[in-house]
């Protein structure tokens, strides 16, 4: 099965907790604060893989979840780190945000990488947290938590070559005979659902991947038929193969559908009907194929000036007539032809993102009046909070007060002795 579109969810690794721990040895008085910090947690990183051609790994499992950091030990050890979770998709794949739409990351060549969400540091343990005015705190963090993101990934095949045309114009038939693909052939529509690559090879050593793509029909580019499986396919092609039926029997006016596939390429991108183009009238086997491609070539000159045509190389499948000059055409082409596909630069601001805050801190109030206390910051300060000790409890309730928190439940109403509650911790306000 053929799949180039999923969504799936990612979570990088929560870094390991600090811990509060102290010098217990002999002959070493006072030992002093010990507790060694939390390791980071894993990345979750994208990578291509050229032996991939399909997402379809991803049609069975859709959440991914790097490991966490382990927690910090006595004698000022530090926890391991986790290791990346690295995930290995097609060349070709586009990752967008799911909320937003934007695009994070192009991943065209081979071994690229992306770091999509990066895992939570380390808590700090307690050794750093000592001071003059208290030489022995209990106070160390949790570790960070890990980033979390929903992602759709896009597969647009990395095909050098690709063929345009209606259904049953001949595209699977093609490619069967140039290459060593085996596509689904018949006298039918929609024969071709899933794309289909193929390796040419020439005697003079050179090569290049040509695309048998779901064949388009009148509205493709607003979706009709299988119009956006092709017409995504089919953007990062340097060259595009337009077979055009002579036989008369499919194609009554090979001109009028000529046009119609071009209309559907420039209403679904304008850039795509500036490719560069090589027409190729098949069929040339029957009867009527020499008539119509004289009546084709007059019309085509009329539209576009003498000048203007574009290359022309008939042929017939079944024969493999014209099929060697065709191919050596394409490759003199494509050698003059420059890579259509614009890789965007992604910086670590461009992922992580989404994931800065627009305010610090929400206050809400329940039915039962209990104040609710959100937001991004607050929460992730909270996590990294080792409720066990007071004194981390007390530093978070400073942190809190220089956040502005007081003063806004104060804004709000609140009263002394009502219950506030953060993520699943609640607490009593005091004044």
């Amino acid at each position: 099965m053929f799949v180039d579109q999923v969504k799936i969810n990612i979570k990088a690794g929560n870094g390991g907790n600090g811990v509060v721990a102290f010098r217990r040895e002999k002959f070493v008085p006072n030992g002093g604060p010990a507790g060694g910090d939390g390791g980071r947690g894993g990345d979750v990183v994208f990578k291509v893989d050229s032996g991939l051609r399909t997402l379809m790994d991803f049609r069975y499992q859709r959440k991914f979840k790097a490991a966490s950091g382990s927690n910090g030990m006595n004698k000022q050890m530090t926890g391991r780190s986790a290791e990346n979770l690295v995930i290995r998709v097609p060349g070709g794949t586009i990752v967008k945000n799911t909320e937003t739409g934007a695009v994070i990351g192009d991943l065209v060549d081979n071994d690229d990488t992306l770091v999509i969400a990066k895992g939570g540091r380390g808590g700090r343990g307690n050794m750093h947290f000592a001071s003059p005015k208290n030489p022995a705190p209990e106070i160390a963090e949790n570790g960070e938590p890990g980033q979390e993101i929903s992602v759709q990934l896009e597969l647009r095949l990395l095909a050098d070559v690709g063929l345009l045309g209606f259904p049953s114009v001949g595209k699977s038939t093609l490619l069967s005979v140039v290459t060593s693909a085996k596509p689904k052939i018949a006298e039918y529509h929609f024969t071709t659902l899933v794309p289909n690559l193929g390796m040419v090879q020439l005697d003079d050593g050179r090569d290049f991947v040509i695309a048998d793509i779901p064949g388009l029909i009148e509205g493709a580019s607003q979706g009709v038929g299988l119009g956006f499986e092709f017409l995504r396919h089919v953007e990062r092609t340097k060259v595009l193969l337009h077979l055009v039926d002579m036989s008369g029997v499919e194609e009554e006016n090979p001109f009028e559908s000529y046009e119609k596939i071009n209309q559907e390429l420039s209403k679904y991108d304008p850039d795509l009907i500036k490719r560069r183009q090589i027409i190729v009238p098949t069929k040339m086997d029957m009867p009527d194929a020499e008539e119509n491609l004289k009546k084709f070539r007059e019309k085509l000159q009329k539209s576009v000036g003498p000048n203007e045509v574009p290359d022309i190389f008939p042929i017939s499948s079944v024969t493999h007539k014209g099929l060697q000059p065709l191919m050596q055409h394409t490759a003199d082409v494509l050698e003059t032809t420059p890579d259509p596909i614009e890789t965007p630069v992604v910086s670590d601001d461009d992922v992580t993102y989404a994931y800065t805050p627009k305010k610090a801190f929400k206050i809400e109030q329940d039915e039962d009046g209990t104040w609710v206390l959100s937001g991004e910051k607050l929460e992730r300060l909270f996590k990294m909070t080792n409720t066990e000790h007071d004194d981390s409890l007390i530093r978070f309730a400073r942190q809190m007060r220089g956040m502005g928190v007081d003063d806004a439940l104060r804004k709000a109403g609140i009263k002394n002795g009502d219950t506030v509650r953060i993520l699943d911790f609640t607490f009593e306000f005091v004044e």
